[in-house]
């Protein structure tokens, strides 16, 4: 009983915490971001669709809990304005990183190893869509289920068609942050018809629930083979429970990543290293690249 009570706490304060750093999302006015409107679907999403000479992989980037409830604009400005997305790609795109680019979370070889990637392999970017991100009242995968459709149905064909982007499964990818992390994983492992590139950042998970997110993972495998990334750091709550969900993916012969930084559950983490894993990590897969 005291550790589900020690559980809820820790849960309500991160998004007290969260919904505390908000500011009014700013307008569009770099012409590489696209603002998607969703009439019929109640929804809005945010595109970066940077310039290329070729079709670019897209991603589709999930918020957190702390900017759903404040409206459309808010979530689906939420990797833009907050998590500083555009920041993290254009520093891919410039590197070597550093520690700064990091928010000062991060592990020398760990920071090493990305940046040998991108000696090797320079970095072409993402066509990245940031759709708002609901609170699903139930959390199972029936529950994800109807956003799962929007995702994969008018969310995904709108920003392709938008950013003159790749149709290719093998260059399709899902991630998220925290919650957007958990639906991350029940859309990409309800889909894996749609993606070839499935991730979550410290997603909002208990460890319980462990066992029954591997047996997802291996029945959509089976269907059709994916790359999965799991991402936390040491300050994460939710830790034990990705490092659970690890062990549990290991036991059903679910290949995967694991990679855990230093660092708080927070925007600042989000800004650093959560950011910069997300779209390094996606970027080389789905272009067929090792990952670092």
């Amino acid at each position: 009983m005291h550790t589900r009570r020690h559980h809820l706490l820790t849960l309500a304060a991160l998004s007290l915490s969260a919904c505390r750093k908000q500011s009014a999302p700013s307008p569009v006015a770099d012409p590489r971001w696209k603002d998607l409107s969703f009439p019929q679907d109640e929804q809005r999403a945010l595109v970066l669709a940077p310039p290329s000479a070729r079709p670019l992989p897209v991603l589709v980037a999930l918020h957190g809990r702390g900017e759903s409830g404040r409206g459309l604009e808010v979530g689906a400005y939420a990797w833009r304005d907050d998590y500083g997305l555009d920041r993290l790609d254009r520093r891919l795109a410039a590197p070597p990183l550093t520690g700064v680019d990091l928010e000062g979370f991060f592990r020398p070889d760990r920071l090493a190893q990305m940046n040998h990637s991108l000696a090797k392999h320079a970095y072409e970017g993402l066509v990245v869509a940031c759709p708002y991100t609901p609170v699903v009242a139930d959390r199972s995968e029936k529950g994800a289920a109807p956003f799962g459709r929007f995702v994969t149905s008018a969310l995904l064909a709108r920003a392709r068609a938008e950013a003159k982007a790749s149709s290719d499964r093998a260059a399709t990818g899902i991630d998220g942050v925290s919650m957007g992390g958990r639906l991350a994983l029940f859309v990409g492992f309800a889909h894996p018809e749609v993606f070839g590139a499935i991730g979550a950042l410290q997603p909002a998970l208990k460890p319980e629930e462990a066992p029954h997110f591997a047996g997802l993972a291996r029945a959509a495998m089976d269907r059709h083979p994916f790359a999965l990334r799991l991402a936390s750091s040491d300050a994460d709550p939710f830790l034990p429970a990705v490092r659970a969900l690890s062990a549990a993916l290991a036991k059903v012969d679910v290949p995967h990543q694991l990679v855990v930084t230093p660092g708080p559950h927070d925007y600042a983490w989000n800004r650093g290293p959560g950011g910069a894993e997300m779209l390094l990590w996606h970027e080389r897969v789905l272009r067929a690249l090792p990952a670092p």
